[in-house]
């Protein structure tokens, strides 16, 4: 009973096992509630109770564990907010059960993972061999998400970025970036921008007309694109934008995917993984779905689940930094798959060794890519 668990110095759940779906039951919600209410630590025994093991839906009242004991393998329940929130540190237990596992449906980069992707220059390497990135973005009202695009990009190791945009983001982007390799736009038009092997798309571009031409004329292009924020925002005005043959990344936060599905902001956060499936099914692009928990969908792949994220970057501007991360690695050769992946990890790390238990500014993040590029790359040449 309830004084029982108040004078606990432990409590151990295991109400129920990984089978279970749905809210608790009474008397296991009042248990439940009773526990999270009382002094002592809770260990989880494989997965908090009232957390879905499949998906980290809860539904009721769901134990919030300090240490969860998971067997076996991983459960995406444990992965995945809101169920990674009441999972507290988890704690995998080998029993023997590698080989009888089937493939997963869903997976978490590891730091190895990361760095055996990282695209690095060899002996042979130009500018234009690490990959030039072209950046659209930025408008007389928001010049600020520019200069943080184009600073991930840098960061992250473009050989080269194109910066396009007009009159008072490229005066900012000059300033910040020497670096930059700029075109003032005096029209919607990218045919004096040159080269490039990839594009970000969106960051500050506005949504009027003038937006509009330009993001239709970058995604007539036969390079990959990343849409982000205001260009999510035109694409979801007009679908048929997306129908290109080259490879497309969005990033969007729950109530941009909420307007380019035709979905509920709150069903998307319920259930983050399920919505990103589904839209990237319906796309045809990988899906960056940005939030506690971001996942990356394409489909016919396992939805990758990002561990690195911290509530500190929950700040304007470090989705901005997130798109040119995306962009650079996209223009070295990664895929939107592995791009996305790897951006959402590096992003998290440096938001994390930036903030360092403080608040964070999103210019911060961009300083701070190199650092954890060098972190999950600490053990090679």
């Amino acid at each position: 009973g309830r004084g029982a668990l108040d004078r606990a110095d432990l409590i151990v759940d295991g109400l129920v096992g990984i089978g279970a779906t749905g809210a608790l039951r009474e008397p296991y919600g009042e248990l439940v509630r009773e526990a999270n209410a009382a002094r002592g630590p809770v260990v989880a025994v494989d997965v908090p109770s009232g957390v879905d093991a499949s998906t980290g839906r809860v539904q009721g009242a769901a134990v919030r564990a300090r240490v969860t004991v998971t067997m076996g393998a991983y459960k995406t329940g444990l992965l995945v907010d809101p169920g990674a929130a009441c999972a507290g540190s988890v704690e995998l237990v080998d029993i023997g059960l590698g080989s009888y596992l089937p493939d997963p449906d869903v997976a978490a980069l590891t730091d190895g993972d990361v760095d055996d992707l990282m695209p690095r220059p060899g002996k042979e390497s130009d500018k234009y061999r690490r990959g030039v990135l072209g950046i659209a973005a930025g408008s007389d009202l928001y010049t600020g998400a520019a200069v943080l695009a184009v600073g991930g990009a840098l960061r992250a190791g473009a050989g080269m970025v194109r910066y396009a945009g007009p009159a008072a983001p490229v005066a900012q982007v000059r300033a910040h970036w020497p670096e930059a390799v700029i075109t003032q736009l005096e029209r919607p038009s990218i045919d004096d921008v040159g080269r490039v092997q990839a594009w970000v798309l969106g960051p500050g571009l506005g949504t009027d007309d003038w937006a509009h031409e330009l993001a239709a004329r970058v995604l007539e292009t036969q390079v990959p694109v990343v849409i982000d924020a205001d260009a999510l925002t035109l694409v979801a005005r007009e679908r048929s934008l997306l129908f290109r043959s080259a490879p497309v990344l969005i990033t969007p936060h729950a109530g941009e995917l909420a307007r380019l599905i035709r979905a509920d902001r709150d069903d998307i956060e319920a259930a983050r993984l399920e919505h990103a499936r589904r839209a990237a099914g319906e796309l045809g692009v990988t899906v960056l779905l940005k939030g506690s928990t971001t996942v990356i969908a394409e489909e016919s792949r396992p939805v990758r689940v990002n561990s690195t994220g911290t509530s500190w970057l929950a700040t304007g501007g470090t989705g901005d930094v997130l798109s040119g991360v995306a962009g650079a690695l996209l223009a070295q050769g990664l895929s939107c798959y592995d791009a996305g992946a790897c951006a959402a990890y590096l992003h998290g790390l440096a938001g994390r060794l930036a903030a360092d238990g403080a608040p964070l500014a999103a210019a911060d993040v961009a300083t701070a890519i190199p650092t954890a590029i060098r972190a999950v790359t600490a053990d090679t040449v």
